[in-house]
Order: structure tokens, then C-alpha cells, then sequence
């Protein structure tokens, strides 16, 4: 991406995969070209999260097992963070665990309380392999967490237990896009 350059301008739009489908549930593998492809990938990741209006996207989620993830969200202050993070590893979680809801561009039109870290640091590298420390609050430490766990394989509704996974994962069935 251009310095100055609008993220996902050049990219286009993927259709996104859905809740059940087996790449969403397999880690992802660890990039190793890094290159005009993997810049193609960033793009269609944040023209992909823009169209679906959401505040970050795994590559796994439009069907591209890679370690890859972008983001534009606030966190609580409403201080916008935008970036992507290639091969990234969630280093440090810790503060205060809470329960918010959470949604996912996956899981379209459902969300549910899911406890979380207040505070999150992500290292990786960007897709021209310079290292980045990215480190997260509130809902933007939230982004963070599931946006690493979609690289490993995991969904939200991995994380709800009893009542909470139940309901989710009925209206999943029942949502227009369940299987």
C-alpha cells in the first residue's frame, strides 16, 4: 500500500465465509512470500471489511488460510486504529476481563456476550516484512483477540459457554445464511 494511499481502495470486494465452513476452523498458515500477491490480499481484505461494514477481517474469513488480519476500529476513547498485521502473534493479554458483545462479518446479523481482555498487544509484520507492535484497549483490544483467533482457527462462539452458545449457535441455524 502507498503512503497516502486509502486502504482497500484498490482492492476488490470477496464474498465472505460463513460460520460451518471448515476454513473458519483450521489454523491458518504463516506467510512466507511476501510480494504483489500478499499486497493484493491486504486490499481485497479492507475493500471486503468496508463493504461489510465491519471493524476488522481475517484472511481465513474470505476463504484464504493465511496469517493475516486488518483493522480500522476505535477503541473505547474513540481514538480510530487502522492497520493490518501479517503473521501475528498475540503476545500479552491482561487488565480486566469483560463480557461484550461481539459480532462477526461470519456470523452476519448476530452478536453475543463474550468475555474478553481489556487490553491486548499483537506482534507481526506488515506485508512488506517490518515489524509491528500493535497494542489495543477496550474494544479495540476486543478486535485484536478475535481477529487472532480466527488465524487459529477459532470463532466467538468457541468462546460462549451453556445458555449463551446454545442460543447463539440456534439462531445461526435459523439465520438466512445458516447451514
Amino acid at each position: 500500500m502507498r503512503q497516502g494511499s486509502i486502504p482497500g481502495a484498490r482492492g476488490r470486494v470477496r464474498p465472505l465465509t460463513l460460520l460451518g465452513d471448515p476454513v473458519l476452523h483450521a489454523p491458518c498458515a504463516e506467510v512466507t512470500e511476501f510480494g504483489p500477491q500478499l499486497a493484493e490480499l491486504v486490499e481485497d481484505l479492507y475493500a471486503t471489511m468496508y463493504a461489510a461494514q465491519g471493524v476488522g477481517l481475517a484472511a481465513n474469513q474470505i476463504g484464504v488460510p493465511l496469517r493475516v488480519f486488518v483493522y480500522d476500529c476505535p477503541d473505547d476513547e474513540d481514538v480510530r486504529h487502522l492497520g493490518h498485521v501479517v503473521n501475528p502473534r498475540l503476545v500479552e493479554t491482561d487488565g480486566v476481563v469483560l463480557r461484550g458483545p461481539e459480532g462477526c462479518l461470519s456470523l452476519p446479523g448476530l452478536e453475543a456476550g463474550t468475555e474478553r481482555y481489556d487490553h491486548a498487544v499483537v506482534e507481526g509484520v506488515t506485508m512488506t516484512g517490518e515489524p509491528v507492535t500493535v497494542h489495543g484497549t477496550g474494544f479495540f483490544a476486543r478486535c485484536l483477540q478475535h481477529e487472532c483467533d480466527h488465524l487459529s482457527g477459532q470463532v466467538y462462539p468457541d468462546r460462549l459457554t451453556g445458555w449463551r452458545r446454545r442460543r447463539l449457535l440456534r439462531q445461526a441455524t435459523r439465520a438466512p445464511w445458516g447451514r
